[in-house]
């Protein structure tokens, strides 16, 4: 597996500020680096000085974006936001940048070709944002190809464990993959796959996600209706934390260089469930 710049360690949290709270950032992030994770991954198309307090909290844990839009920035701005980052916390901070959602913004067209552009904007900012510190999201193989490219690689998300071999088969044993798993603790089966189709149900309407799946094998009835159980099994596995483990390794066993987990269905921070499946994963 790869050698990645960033230190992020075999397993992650995945949040957001909408879940967690912003007022409670250096709190999260004090919490995720005491029970052993080794990166805090904040989603909902962050503005990326917002992630100042989550690497103010911590000493080691690195902290990743999953992801900035491309469509909300001018690589400019970015770059000069990540260079005032790096001062004071470089070698903890990894930028991750993603096309977003045809359905999200209007604008969006020409995805490889909008990457491209951006990636070159970083490059032209002075100074740049160096490849070594940025990854992208991915899913489709040009995507992929692009992010291992003009970055170190990939942050996968809403993925199953088949999506992590096809990856790391296609992009080599170099190049990142960073696995987003989300998941619910919850050992009642009935009551777990509910709020795991509550989750789901956003990226069940989303063209680039629903495309992906299809890739793998699922078809219109599992698309359906939020859900059916063997794809929300696949995509949100739940149970207790030792069994949701189990697909995280299963994901790193299938060439995921790291697997960032989010617990969805609790208020708040997640301290339960981070606590748990560190137990179950670091300890």
């Amino acid at each position: 597996m790869s050698a990645v710049a960033v230190a992020l360690g075999e397993f992650g949290v995945w949040t957001a500020y909408r879940a967690i709270g912003e007022e409670n950032a250096g709190e999260a992030a004090a919490l995720a680096e005491s029970l052993g994770y080794g990166a805090f991954w904040l989603g909902g198309s962050p503005r990326l000085e917002s992630v100042a307090p989550l690497l103010a909290a911590g000493e080691r844990i690195a902290v990743a974006t999953g992801i900035v839009n491309v469509w909300q920035y001018e690589p400019a701005a970015l770059a000069a936001e990540y260079t005032a980052l790096a001062r004071n916390f470089d070698g903890r901070l990894l930028l991750g940048i993603g096309i977003g959602h045809p359905e999200a913004t209007s604008e969006y067209a020409k995805p490889l070709a909008k990457m491209e552009a951006f990636f070159d904007g970083l490059d032209a900012a002075s100074p740049p944002v160096p490849r070594e510190r940025r990854c992208a999201s991915a899913l489709a193989p040009k995507m992929l190809e692009l992010s291992a490219r003009r970055g170190i690689g990939a942050h996968t998300y809403f993925v199953p464990v088949e999506h992590t071999r096809w990856a790391r088969e296609l992009l080599g044993p170099d190049a990142l993959i960073a696995t987003e798993l989300a998941c619910v603790v919850d050992t009642d089966a009935e009551r777990a796959r509910s709020t795991a189709r509550g989750y789901a149900e956003l990226y069940l309407r989303l063209s680039n996600y629903t495309r992906s799946l299809r890739r793998f094998g699922f078809g219109d009835s599992d698309l359906a209706d939020g859900g059916s159980d063997r794809l929300i099994d696949a995509i949100v596995p739940h149970g207790s934390a030792e069994e949701i483990a189990a697909t995280a390794r299963a994901h790193r066993d299938a060439g995921a260089d790291h697997v960032c987990l989010q617990p969805v269905g609790a208020d708040g921070i997640p301290r339960a469930e981070w606590s748990a499946l560190a137990e179950a994963l670091i300890s």
